[in-house]
């Protein structure tokens, strides 16, 4: 098990790319997920340049192969069945392109939304539901999950299928992939090119224990984000947590994000990461910096060093007590 930093958040401040690698080569990481596009930006990533250009691909991989640092996803999160059909093209064609270069510079996983259809043809608007009374609401799941997105990422992974990488889906709120049993429904459907980006912070505010889903998604885990969450009991307890305010009113919202420790202290990191390694996941934790109370630097340093401590990097010794 390693280490990793999402770079969108360096890159969406304005830090270059080489710049970014020095600084956190500097905090002992070894390993970047870079954002293609969609939500998470192409700052650090100009991938059309890199896809019709090889000397540009070459530079490219260069700055982290000066560096010996090395890509552990791209990152592409999107709504590919978006009901806008042309916000919904935009985002495919940068998950297609994201799934090519991942081949082409040897980047196994892609990181990645499922998105969310409306809830009919007619449509113009995502409509994500959660809960099944009136019965309008089971009718719009059938026609999302029957008609739009078991047939949409059944042709999708098969793409991925074909350029050798696996799609890493972020169950999240808002998008029809949003929990273990979702995600699990989607890899039912589709094979196991379709497996789990777990990130704790999402299932924290949802009520998930986000150790017991790890054990749920044994042999479905291809990816790690490493972020934590504050759930506020005092607001939790009045309004719930589908909170929709904005995120950068602290005091008035039931969750917000944090860095890692900030949500939950070292012993529960130590048992989440245990308990990755016990259900088979040995791969890169990958810190994503979301903290509304921390600047880009302060909080992946505090992330960085508090994981540091809880990364169990080394196989395990054979067993000689019993």
């Amino acid at each position: 098990m390693d280490l990793g930093v999402l770079t969108a958040i360096l890159a969406g401040n304005g830090v270059p790319l080489e710049d970014s690698l020095d600084y956190l080569k500097g905090l002992g990481v070894g390993w970047v997920e870079i954002g293609t596009g969609n939500y998470p930006g192409n700052g650090h990533c100009p991938m059309d340049d890199l896809l019709k250009s090889e000397k540009a691909l070459t530079a490219w991989r260069d700055q982290f192969r000066r560096r010996k640092m090395r890509i552990s996803g791209l990152s592409c999160h999107g709504n590919p069945i978006h009901p806008d059909n042309d916000f919904a093209k935009k985002n495919l064609d940068v998950q297609r392109k994201t799934i090519r270069l991942a081949e082409k510079v040897g980047v196994k996983t892609v990181v990645l939304f499922s998105g969310c259809p409306g809830g009919s043809p007619k449509d113009t608007r995502p409509n994500w539901v959660t809960c099944p009374w009136p019965p309008d609401y089971l009718d719009i799941l059938e026609y999302q999950w029957n008609d739009v997105v078991i047939p949409f990422w059944k042709k999708e992974a098969k793409f991925a299928r074909d350029h050798g990488v696996k799609l890493a889906f972020e169950a999240h709120p808002g998008f029809v992939v949003y929990n273990p049993e979702t995600l699990l429904r989607l890899r039912k459907a589709c094979g196991t090119t379709v497996g789990a980006n777990l990130d704790p912070s999402h299932f924290f505010w949802q009520g998930i224990d986000p150790v017991a889903a790890a054990r749920e998604l044994k042999g479905a885990i291809h990816y790690v984000h490493a972020k934590d969450t504050r759930v506020e009991p005092l607001k939790a307890r009045v309004n719930g947590t589908l909170d929709t305010k904005d995120y950068g009113k602290l005091l008035e919202r039931s969750w917000v994000f944090r860095t890692c420790g900030y949500g939950h202290d070292e012993l529960w990191w130590n048992d989440f990461v245990s308990t990755l390694k016990m259900c088979g996941f040995d791969g890169v934790l990958s810190v994503e910096h979301e903290d509304s109370l921390m600047s880009a630097k302060e909080g992946l340093e505090k992330a960085v060093t508090f994981l540091q401590r809880v990364i169990v990097r080394e196989k395990a010794t054979k067993a000689t007590w019993f």
